[in-house]
């Protein structure tokens, strides 16, 4: 499972939708095999060296994206983040979409939730505001 705070989980979003607005809008959730096909906010669950959310809207040259590690995950901080990661996301790099809207609504419908918990199994994902 991995964890972020409700607050990185808003910040990656807001600072999606300002990349977007600045730069003629987010970038393709199908990682460019679809292009002009349902682009929108939204941010990545990437799985590489460690696991982050990252922002999606389009970013200028040599502009960075946003990106926050979930607490388990981060190789700054644990280091034993590798293992972690591929008993939990896999062994393989790999990236998945997050829908804004459907994310701002579970979270909203958790009034009380600090954190956001994705769940990860072979086939499926669960997304669970919660509180700590």
């Amino acid at each position: 499972m991995f964890t972020f705070s409700v607050t990185d989980v808003h910040a990656v979003i807001t600072r999606g939708r300002i990349d977007a607005l600045a730069n003629g809008g987010f970038r393709n959730p199908y990682y460019g095999l679809r292009p002009g096909r349902d682009e929108k906010p939204g941010l990545w669950l990437v799985g590489d060296e460690g696991v982050y959310l990252l922002s999606n809207g389009k970013l200028a040259e040599g502009q960075r994206a946003l990106v926050v590690y979930a607490e388990e995950c981060d190789p700054k901080t644990n280091p034993d983040y590798w293992h972690y990661k591929r008993q939990h996301f896999g062994g393989d790099d790999g990236i998945e979409f997050l829908d804004a809207e459907m994310l701002v609504k579970q979270i909203a419908a958790a009034p009380r939730a600090t954190h956001v918990r994705i769940e990860m199994t072979d086939t499926s994902m669960s997304i669970t505001p919660i509180r700590r």
